[in-house]
């Protein structure tokens, strides 16, 4: 697998290049791009894993500190290991080839018996993630977003940034997808919000979840399923994520957003992470950065306070 990733100068907190995937507990890796549109550039994306790795440099000196987002030191008190594998070698314009790349890494990952945890470019690169973890089926999907990505095709392509959802609900594996933080205008028309609805998905708007807390999605989620979040930088306000391309008011707090993470950690088995849509050219004074990789390490900390071996 090191063969489809280059290293990147800096891994990200908590994470070594000296700790080998087949010894890790948790993979991080970066996949820029994904499956373009016609007309839309995403190679603004590609530096967007190398940012978030940088924007913590300061704080990996300080893992072993405590951390009041995990009530303890980030990586735990058991010997959690992680692994940062770097940035997979994708292109802007070959989308057949970055979902190829995607896969064989998660694949590889998860037959290291480890968590894939993967810092995307656009909302087209959850989609080989999520085929890939087939082996981990049933799966709940929960998609934290401003959008619910249902659009059978959009340009004529079918794997794009606007058909993530639609895609990973014709995945046999996925058992059921809960939405949280939909809002405001999208690309969704009324016949894709009844396809989603009509397949099961559970969509919790964020004005459900600022007046309901999040008792209002974690009450669709299973206990002891196999679970895997996507997260859309989008699914937050605005106020405190700008570097996006879609700022959309009325989005999740920092604070939201974490407790989600942990309440899913904590009912349920997380088995992968993605994050995508962070745009650091929008990020003016990088606490966007600062703010995304923070949910990693998030999510990182869970993990370590929650895989079941």
């Amino acid at each position: 697998m090191t063969d489809i990733f280059k290293p990147a100068d800096v891994t990200f907190m908590g994470a070594h290049r000296d700790v080998p995937s087949s010894q890790a507990d948790a993979v991080v890796f970066g996949a820029p791009h994904g499956t373009p549109y016609d007309g839309f550039d995403n190679e603004p994306y590609a530096p967007t894993p190398d940012v978030l790795r940088q924007a913590l440099k300061p704080d990996a000196e300080w893992v072993d500190h405590w951390d009041f987002d995990l009530g303890g030191p980030l990586l735990g008190r058991h010997g959690f290991r992680v692994h940062d594998a770097g940035n997979l070698a994708t292109s802007p314009l070959d989308g057949a080839g970055n979902r190829k790349l995607i896969k064989q890494a998660v694949q590889h990952i998860l037959d290291a018996d480890a968590v894939p945890i993967m810092i995307g470019g656009d909302d087209s690169t959850p989609i080989p993630f999520i085929e890939a973890l087939a082996p981990k089926g049933p799966l709940t999907i929960i998609q934290i977003d401003a959008h619910i990505d249902w659009r059978d095709q959009r340009r004529g392509e079918s794997h794009g940034f606007s058909s993530t959802m639609r895609r990973a609900s014709e995945f046999a594996h996925v058992e059921s997808i809960i939405q949280i933080g939909i809002r405001g205008l999208g690309s969704a028309r009324a016949s894709e919000v009844e396809i989603a609805t009509d397949w099961g998905a559970e969509i919790i708007t964020a004005r459900m979840l600022h007046s309901d807390g999040i008792a209002a999605a974690l009450k669709h989620l299973k206990k002891g399923a196999n679970c895997m979040i996507t997260f859309d930088c989008d699914a937050l306000d605005p106020a405190i994520m700008p570097a996006v391309v879609a700022q959309t008011p009325g989005g999740l707090s920092y604070t939201q957003m974490i407790d989600i993470i942990a309440a899913v950690s904590q009912k349920a088995n997380l088995v992968a992470f993605d994050l995508i849509e962070f745009l650091p050219e929008r990020d003016f004074n990088g606490t966007s950065a600062i703010t995304a990789a923070r949910i990693i390490a998030n999510v990182i900390g869970n993990l370590a306070r929650n895989t079941r071996q």
